[in-house]
């Protein structure tokens, strides 16, 4: 092996010319991929198209209407929402919505359907018109109405008749979203904007799925223009300044510069969607890119300080880097991988592209490195500084404390871990947006004062044409939903039992006893005619019943739920349909945040699985690459450890783990090994090799690895502490509890893995020297 590491080293350096040329055009023909990259911003991507939950949803949509709305929440700076003065301005933005591109409704109190009896018939008319001719005693009839009736409170108005919404729903083409949304988010704004400078007396704020989608891309498009750029300069500073100097810092700009290229352009030939997730993919390649390189080059300046040449130089470092930069690269790139297990193509692809871009940057750093060290100049090369005579004296320290130092990590080790379990798996959907997002902060406006955002959708099918009018099947769905009223996870439940109860008391004269359903199907049937044939376009029930009347769909909105609350409450529901109701043919409820809910469940699963196979995988290349079973067996300890200390971190930093976090244990595993692997080479070269024992081959490791641990840990806390200031949440948190796992990990391999190899390997080397004197 280490004959085949010195004739690579010397054939690199030989060929360094036609090296370079033929990894600048292989890098280019990957990088042409890029022009493939488009951008997605619909949360649908996170599921597969198989996934049920999807599908159940778009079953859904495509019987009723789409759940996609712009909600303007406005809010009188007076808190008083019916006044002469204030409802011209939602009735003048209840048109101006219809205005928005890809409306098709639009909902507000003012255009709300108020229906009232007159002689023998039915009245069907807004109810609020000219608002501004209003007297007192009319302003406060409509706003008595529209407090009473279900379908506004707490929905379009809220209770204490403060705030309103004006609600708009968009259907999108889909034929270029990248373009779309943008329009009618750019439209939206200009609208508010225009009202704000007009009525400077209102606050109008934007929330709804539509500006949550939107919002997502923003994100992802925020990582990218800046996020990205900060990470390159982070690095740069960092290599400049701990590692190479300026020819250093030049040629590993060039290495991940090219990783990243060409890593994203392989994943436009694959046809990977730029997700917001996948978005901070080139942030995490460039930041392992990095540590590949600076092993190169701080072996490469320590050889040159010792007296040797600069081709020698370059050979000496490839040949004591080659096998475990190598075996570093093949277990992060296997840790990466398997994020492939999570149920989230957005995960599974962005698992796929930094693994492609760790394989990219091994062989840019054996090869493409090396080769243009060789024909630039050495630069000038710094003499032995502090920096290394501090590396030496903490080696020696950790060899004079290796019995305090393994007892006192064992005891962190174990007190982390031990917190581990004040995790809670949950998840808060607002949260994957940072606090200073416009979408965020009008969305809990609105949720403080109006309404809430998740919704839970079910659509009850009565078995026949026309079955929505049968008695029985209106009881049923009328108790489904008062239930649902009942529990205290529930914000608002939309049911056209409801309006037919208000049609019956408004065709008994607006009798307010008769405010109840119809007790036949005839009448309940011709109740429901008589009121569509008197809605206005755009307002009519398709969002609420099918084509043939077989079907209705019931939507309760719940308040900010955590994840297991919503699986609680929505599986009481399950329950109580299939107790009570066995008739009516019934899902388990559908929707964004049903389709989220179950994903996180079945993500952190199939991640288990993930991790278990990435745990397997790593460990067996570590004992087959070290041909030892004893040190792969302790490597498999300091390797999980900083995984479980990371954990147990967060569980006291934050303590909530969602679908971000349900791959950090995958992917760190492999980033993690890194540092164990580096160590454990130059302490297994110095034993075989040289014939060290245990101690001073631990002092012989920190001596020649030590420096570049550190500085590669810094680079890559600083990296993925940078994309922790992402304003995708999933992102930051995957971001911040890398960075915490990462910093663990050198905890562990430099105070813990030394003393724990002088226990082991020393007292092992100890007896089989007594045994030989005894001899």
């Amino acid at each position: 092996m280490h004959a085949f590491e010195s004739r690579f080293a010397s054939w690199v350096v030989r060929t360094r010319i036609p090296i370079i040329v033929c990894c600048l055009i292989l890098v280019g023909i990957a990088a042409s991929g890029a022009q493939h990259l488009t951008m997605t911003s619909s949360y649908r991507v996170y599921f597969g198209a198989e996934d049920p939950y999807r599908v159940a949803f778009e079953t859904l949509e495509n019987t009723y209407t789409k759940d996609d709305s712009i909600m303007f929440v406005m809010s009188p700076k007076n808190g008083k929402v019916f006044t002469r003065e204030f409802l011209p301005i939602v009735e003048s933005l209840t048109e101006q919505g219809w205005q928005l591109p890809y409306s098709n409704r639009v909902d507000s109190i003012t255009n709300f359907q108020h229906t009232e009896a007159e002689e023998d018939g039915l009245i069907v008319a807004d109810l609020i018109k000219d608002s501004a001719q209003y007297s007192d005693a009319k302003l406060e009839r409509v706003k008595v109405i529209a407090l009473a009736e279900p379908e506004l409170n707490k929905f379009l108005l809220a209770d204490d008749a403060r705030v309103t919404a004006v609600n708009v729903n968009v259907l999108l083409p889909g034929l270029d979203e990248t373009k779309e949304l943008p329009l009618v988010i750019k439209q939206a704004r200009e609208l508010v904007a225009e009202f704000k400078a007009r009525y400077p007396q209102v606050d109008i704020h934007i929330s709804g799925m539509t500006a949550m989608h939107n919002a997502v891309t923003e994100a992802a498009m925020s990582d990218m223009s800046v996020i990205a750029p900060i990470s390159f300069g982070v690095m740069f500073i960092l290599i400049a300044f701990l590692a190479g100097g300026v020819i250093g810092t030049v040629t590993t700009l060039f290495v991940f510069s090219m990783s990243v290229a060409g890593a994203m352009g392989i994943s436009g030939h694959l046809g990977f969607p730029i997700t917001p997730t996948g978005a901070g993919a080139p942030n995490i390649i460039l930041t392992v890119a990095v540590a590949n390189s600076v092993h190169i080059l701080i072996s490469y300046f320590h050889e040159l300080r010792e007296g040797l040449s600069k081709h020698k130089a370059i050979e000496e470092s490839l040949r004591i880097n080659l096998s475990p930069i190598s075996l570093a690269s093949v277990t992060t790139a296997i840790g990466f991988l398997t994020m492939n297990f999570s149920e989230a193509p957005p995960f599974q692809q962005m698992g796929t592209t930094v693994a492609i871009g760790v394989v990219i940057s091994f062989f840019l750093s054996i090869m493409f490195l090396p080769a243009m060290l060789a024909i630039l100049p050495t630069g000038r090369i710094r003499e032995k500084s502090s920096q290394d005579n501090w590396v030496r004296w903490f080696g020696d320290f950790v060899i004079r404390r290796q019995r305090g130092l393994f007892w006192g990590m064992a005891i962190v080790i174990i007190g982390l871990v031990a917190n581990v379990p004040r995790n809670e798996f949950n998840d808060l959907f607002l949260h994957y947006f940072g606090e200073e997002m416009e979408f965020r902060q009008a969305t809990e406006f609105m949720q403080d004062n109006l309404t809430g955002l998740y919704t839970v959708h079910y659509s009850l099918e009565s078995g026949e044409s026309g079955g929505i009018s049968e008695p029985e099947f209106l009881r049923l769905t009328h108790e489904f939903v008062e239930w649902w009223r009942a529990q205290p996870e529930t914000e608002h439940v939309s049911s056209i039992t409801d309006t037919m109860k208000r049609l019956n008391q408004n065709m008994h004269g607006d009798d307010k006893t008769m405010y109840k359903l119809p007790d036949s199907r005839e009448l309940a049937a011709q109740y429901l005619l008589l009121y569509e044939m008197s809605l206005p376009y755009g307002l009519d029930l398709n969002n609420r019943i099918n084509v043939d009347k077989s079907a209705t769909r019931v939507v309760a909105t719940l308040k900010a739920t955590k994840i297991t609350e919503t699986l609680d409450i929505t599986g009481r529901a399950s329950r109580w349909l299939d107790d009570n109701a066995p008739k009516i043919g019934h899902g388990d409820g559908s929707g964004m945040v049903m389709m989220f809910t179950h994903l996180m469940r079945r993500n952190t699963i199939t991640m288990v699985t993930g991790t278990t196979v990435a745990l397997a995988l790593i460990s067996l290349v570590i004992i087959a690459a070290l041909r030892s079973f004893k040190i792969g067996a302790l490597s498999f300890i300091t390797n999980l450890a900083p995984i479980g200390m990371g954990f147990g971190i967060w569980g006291m930093i934050n303590g909530e783990v969602g679908m971000a976090l349900s791959v950090v244990a995958s992917m760190t595993f492999g980033i993690v090994v890194d540092d164990t692997v580096h160590f454990l080479s130059k302490y297994l070269r110095a034993r075989r090799e040289q014939g060290l024992p245990a101690e001073d081959a631990v002092r012989y490791a920190f001596n020649t690895v030590g420096r570049a641990l550190i500085v590669t840990t810094i680079v890559l806390v600083a990296g993925f502490l940078v994309l922790a200031q992402s304003h995708f949440g999933m992102n930051s948190k995957m971001g911040l509890s890398v960075a915490i796992v990462i910093a663990c990990a050198l905890a562990t391999v430099l105070l813990f893995l030394p003393p724990l190899l002088m226990k082991l390997d020393g007292r092992k080397a100890d007896e089989s020297m007594q045994a030989k004197e005894t001899a």
